[in-house]
């Protein structure tokens, strides 16, 4: 049985937080993007070819003014920088997902794949890399597109079935995200059986990794994570209202049913972008949210921007930690972020009362 844990999701100590006029912590948003700028040079350096900060930063000046005149230059600016920023992205905007799930569901349990976009997406994924080859439609979509789409797709069923009239019930949501994705993934089980010369490769995809990183790629995602932020902050109010209830929201002006629906719009979108370019890393949306809540209190205004530097910067280091650790192998991404979210989400459920 499911039951309502959103009287212990905010401390009572920072409700309301509509009334109160906080601003974004100055100090903690400088010292995090310090931090977040530090991260990117070092884990751009770290590699077969170690390459110091200062180095790493007149490549990447080299690259900005067109002017690539060496080795290190062509190393950082092609190979190293698309994949530590790609990682970056995928991170911030797994954790500005993860804020806005917590939010509509007043929950840190929540995390961007409650609904089954991570089911969704690899079973699309799934299909094209078994049967890309021989389907010209299917080679012609690619994965990331497949997975983007099944993801969005998945979110999409949730809803249409967790939907009563105007109304969007928490429960009914959570319910039919967990039927949804476990027919999912029996089918993309079913799939991976089936074709067992395919299997690894699936796998490698379902457990993320940015080896192919590139510019391209973070053209398309970039704008998605900016968007998805400037949106999260402009209803960032509506969210503070909403983890009073839904009652006391709309008695202040708040259009329940429609903010979660936007808002699971937002989150979804971001989270389909993520996966499509990364495959399915774990934890992120749950970790660095509830991380961010415990350090700076329960205003979506602080949480929002720091989330999203915090999740770029922990999802920096997973990867850094991934491609390094066995080198020259690679570990797949999403298996560090479990092997840290997991005793991660059990000290929340030790800490919380249900």
């Amino acid at each position: 049985m499911i039951k309502d844990v959103s009287k212990n999701f905010i401390p009572s100590k920072n409700l309301p937080v509509s009334v109160k006029t906080i601003s974004i912590p100055f100090l903690p948003l400088v010292c995090s993007i310090g931090a977040l700028v530090l991260v990117i040079l070092i884990a751009t350096g770290i590699g077969s070819v170690k390459i110091n900060p200062l180095d790493t930063t007149t490549a990447i000046w080299h690259g900005i003014t067109g002017n690539l005149s060496s080795t290190t230059d062509t190393i950082i600016w092609k190979i190293r920088l698309p994949r530590v920023l790609l990682a970056g992205l995928v991170g911030a905007a797994l954790s500005l997902s993860g804020l806005a799930y917590q939010g509509i569901f007043r929950n840190p349990l929540a995390d961007p794949y409650l609904l089954g976009s991570a089911s969704g997406a690899g079973f699309a994924a799934t299909v094209v890399l078994i049967y890309g080859g021989s389907s010209t439609l299917l080679a012609q979509i690619g994965v990331p597109m497949a997975a983007f789409v099944g993801a969005l797709l998945s979110v999409l069923t949730v809803v249409f079935l967790a939907r009563q009239g105007t109304r969007l019930h928490i429960v009914a949501l959570i319910l039919s995200g967990v039927v949804v994705g476990s027919s999912l993934t029996a089918l993309t089980s079913f799939m991976m059986l089936m074709a067992r010369e395919q299997t690894n490769e699936v796998l490698a995809w379902m457990l993320g990794s940015f080896s192919l990183a590139t510019w391209a790629k973070l053209t398309i995602l970039f704008p998605l994570v900016l968007i998805t932020f400037i949106l999260l902050f402009i209803l960032s109010k509506a969210l503070n209202l909403l983890q009073l209830g839904d009652e006391q929201a709309m008695q202040l002006g708040i259009p329940v049913e429609r903010l979660k629906f936007i808002l699971l719009t937002i989150a979804s979108l971001a989270t389909a972008a993520a996966v499509s370019v990364s495959g399915i890393i774990g934890f992120v949306g749950l970790m660095i949210p509830h991380a961010v809540r415990l350090a700076f209190g329960g205003d979506y205004r602080k949480l929002l921007p720091l989330g999203l530097i915090w999740g770029a910067a922990f999802m920096i280091l997973a990867d850094l930690i991934a491609r390094t650790l066995i080198s020259p192998s690679e570990i797949p991404v999403g298996v560090i972020t479990a092997l840290v979210g997991g005793p991660f989400f059990l000290y929340l459920l030790k800490r919380r009362s249900f």
